[in-house]
């Protein structure tokens, strides 16, 4: 199965645990199960920055009261080149991506764009599948790594593919500049502005995953697709209808002509 194991998973040194919730969207929605979160990468490299930064999300979205699931792309091939893509690792990610109900993307920035490694995973992933639709409503947190300077070329272009993607990218996103610096040589971030963001970027997500929760629903009906589908009104249970429908007895009010 490719999914990353993740080291000390309770350990969160850069954490100032006096000014962390522990359940940021308490009283947003219902908290049960853990909402469950997909996080990706965009490098192979062996000290990979976009990696230690998903895995540092994982670990702080562990603490707000998730489950998490770590996909390693190592093994996955280019889209089409597997017949039909039968692949496991294929396999393994659109299962992970049904499975999810809100994911992190986080892509080092090179020549100004996105990683192929990012893109890949993203490719792998079809709009539509078998009447499921395995990206279309989740919510999404955008995040890059940076080698010089910071910039936001990558986290523009995740935000770009996540609506492509029909999922429901939240406000806040995290850039990391000079990456290098920001690591000790175990792999474990550094306190400061940049953490203090990711922070932020996974609380907030949280939010939006929990608050979206009752909704997801209706969220993404879609007229062309119930219309696609053959799928008629049903008036005694569209929920739009009950709420404009006037009470029982009630007359229509005259045009004031």
């Amino acid at each position: 199965m490719p999914l990353r194991t993740l080291a000390d998973p309770d350990h969160l040194p850069a954490l100032d645990r006096r000014f962390a919730l522990d359940r940021p969207a308490l009283g947003l929605g219902p908290g049960d199960p853990p909402p469950r979160i997909l996080l990706l990468y965009g490098s192979l490299r062996e000290r990979s920055y976009s990696r230690l930064c998903v895995e540092e999300a994982a670990r702080l979205l562990r603490l707000f009261g998730c489950e998490t699931r770590i996909f390693d792309p190592t093994t996955l091939p280019l889209p089409d080149q597997v017949a039909g893509d039968d692949h496991p690792a294929v396999h393994e990610l659109r299962a992970l991506s049904l499975w999810s109900e809100g994911q992190v993307w986080c892509s080092p920035e090179r020549h100004g764009q996105i990683t192929g490694i990012m893109k890949l995973q993203i490719d792998h992933l079809p709009l539509a599948m078998g009447g499921m639709r395995p990206t279309q409503g989740r919510t999404l947190a955008v995040m890059q790594v940076s080698a010089g300077s910071q910039s936001f070329n990558s986290v523009n272009t995740l935000r770009v593919l996540g609506r492509w993607m029909r999922m429901v990218t939240i406000p806040n996103q995290s850039s990391v500049a000079k990456a290098f610096e920001e690591f000790d040589a175990a792999g474990r971030m550094r306190a400061s502005s940049y953490y203090d963001r990711i922070v932020d970027v996974m609380e907030e997500l949280v939010r939006f995953t929990v608050l979206l929760r009752p909704h997801s629903a209706q969220l993404v009906d879609r007229y062309s697709e119930r219309r696609d589908a053959g799928v008629a009104i049903d008036a005694t249970t569209d929920l739009s209808s009950i709420a404009t429908a006037p009470p029982a007895g009630a007359t229509a009010p005259r045009n004031a002509g």
